[in-house]
């Protein structure tokens, strides 16, 4: 019971917001809208505006505990010995390639 009344809570809705809702709402009045009408539309965009906002707000909480962890596991990382992999230049293709040319010089050669 107590969940349901939490989530029935309604966020206060600033100044700004509503005044947005209503430049908006009147923006987009038809004619022969009732001024009843445009504030019900008024407060629709309100909640759409309030809605935005609270998703945004979360999506920057998720995105800030992610970087606190990226940046903890950093900070565990750094006492780690890193092991560098360096690879050598195999061999095998650069001597294929000097046969396949010294074959092609000695058949060009005997052609002439």
């Amino acid at each position: 019971m107590l969940l349901s009344t939490m989530s029935r809570r309604t966020e206060p809705i600033s100044p700004e917001t509503r005044q947005q809702a209503d430049a908006i709402a009147r923006a987009n009045q038809r004619p022969g809208q009732t001024k009843a009408q445009t504030r019900l539309i008024a407060q629709g965009i309100e909640k759409g505006i309030n809605q935005y906002k609270k998703q945004q707000k979360a999506k920057a909480r998720e995105q800030d505990k992610q970087r606190k962890r990226r940046e903890n596991q950093t900070q565990g990382d750094q006492g780690e010995v890193v092991e560098v992999v360096r690879y050598r230049i195999p061999w095998l293709p650069w001597l294929l390639l000097g046969l396949s040319w010294a074959g092609f010089i000695g058949y060009w050669l005997m052609q002439l």
